[in-house]
C-alpha cells in the first residue's frame, strides 16, 4: 500500500507557522517514503469558510514548495458520504437525537473530580441527558450522539492504534472506561452542519485512503474518539504521527489570530521557503 498523508487546513483564516510545519512534516515524510501527499479542504463548517482563505491556503503552500497528489477533496462536496454513514450507524441503533444545549450540558454535568478536566475532545464531557431518546424522535434542531453505552464492548474486541510520533510513541488501546470519562456521547452531526469534524475527518481519511495522519499533538487525545468511531462504521485506522506544536516566545501555540505570523506576511517581508523551514526547525527542502 503506497504510504499516503495528507494536510486538512479550514480555511477560515491565514496559514501560520504553525500550519507550516504540520504540511511541511507531512510531506516530507511522504516524499521520504516515496509516497502521496493529499490535500483536503476541511469546509464542513461551511458558516465560517471563506473561498478568499482557500485560494490563501493554495498559494501559500506553493510558495512553501509543497506539491500534492491528485484533486483537492473538499468537505463541502461529500456531505452525501457523510449522511451515508450517520444512516448506517441509525440502522445498528448507534446513535440518538440529542436536544441538550451547552447551557444545559454544563447545568447537567456533575462537578469534575480534582484534577479532572470538565472538557474532551469534543467539548464539554456529556453526561448522557438524552442517551435512550429513539432515533425517530429525531426532531428539527436536534444534535445526533454516538451512544458508546450501547458500543462500547470487552476489552479484548476494543480498538487500539498505532503512534509513530516522538511525544506519545506506542500502541494505543481505546477503552471503555477512557472514552466515557472523556469524552461522553460525541456530537456526529450538528444542526446546520452535516457532520462534526471528528466524524467526518474519519470518513475523509478512509475515503481517500490515508496510511499516515500527520497533524500537532494537541490532537492526541481526539485520537482514541476518532478510532472508535472507524471501529464502529467498520474502517481500517490509519498510523498516526503527532508533532510538537510551533509556539510563540512565551510558549503559547500559534492560533490564526495571530496574523504576525501568517506565511503570507513572511512572503510579504522577502522571506524564502526555506527561511520558513529554519524557523520551524526542518531542514532545507530537496527540491
Amino acid at each position: 500500500m503506497t504510504f499516503t498523508t495528507r494536510f486538512a487546513p479550514s480555511p477560515t483564516g491565514p496559514l501560520h507557522l504553525g500550519h507550516a510545519y504540520s504540511a511541511l512534516l507531512a510531506y516530507d515524510m511522504a516524499q521520504s517514503n516515496n509516497g502521496a501527499f493529499l490535500l483536503r479542504i476541511d469546509d464542513i463548517d461551511t458558516s465560517r469558510a471563506r473561498p478568499e482563505w482557500e485560494r490563501q491556503i493554495y498559494e501559500d503552500l506553493r510558495w512553501l514548495g509543497v506539491r500534492w497528489s491528485g484533486p483537492v477533496r473538499r468537505q463541502s462536496e461529500h456531505l452525501n458520504q457523510y449522511a451515508q454513514a450517520l444512516d448506517s450507524l441509525a440502522r445498528n441503533g448507534a446513535i440518538y437525537p440529542c436536544s441538550c444545549k451547552r447551557r444545559d450540558i454544563e447545568a447537567a454535568a456533575t462537578a469534575p473530580q480534582e484534577g479532572q478536566s470538565s472538557h474532551g475532545p469534543d467539548g464539554l464531557i456529556y453526561p448522557g441527558t438524552c442517551r435512550g431518546r429513539p432515533y425517530e424522535d429525531r426532531q428539527t434542531g436536534d444534535a445526533l450522539r454516538l451512544d458508546l453505552s450501547k458500543a462500547i464492548g470487552p476489552p479484548s474486541q476494543m480498538p487500539a492504534f498505532t503512534e509513530t510520533g516522538p511525544i506519545h510513541l506506542g500502541e494505543y488501546e481505546v477503552t471503555a472506561e477512557h472514552l466515557l470519562s472523556r469524552v461522553g456521547d460525541p456530537v456526529l452531526a450538528r444542526p446546520g452542519m452535516a457532520a462534526s469534524y471528528h466524524f467526518s475527518v474519519v470518513i475523509d481519511d478512509a475515503e481517500s485512503r490515508v496510511t499516515h495522519v500527520v497533524r500537532g499533538e494537541d490532537l492526541f487525545e481526539a485520537t482514541f474518539l476518532q478510532r472508535f468511531i472507524q471501529w464502529e462504521l467498520g474502517l481500517s485506522p490509519p498510523v498516526y504521527h503527532h508533532h510538537r506544536l510551533i509556539r510563540d516566545a512565551a510558549g503559547k501555540r500559534l492560533a490564526k489570530r495571530d496574523d504576525a505570523r501568517a506565511i503570507s506576511r513572511y512572503r510579504a517581508d522577502g522571506c524564502s521557503a526555506d527561511d520558513i523551514r529554519r524557523m520551524v526547525g526542518l531542514p532545507p527542502s530537496l527540491g
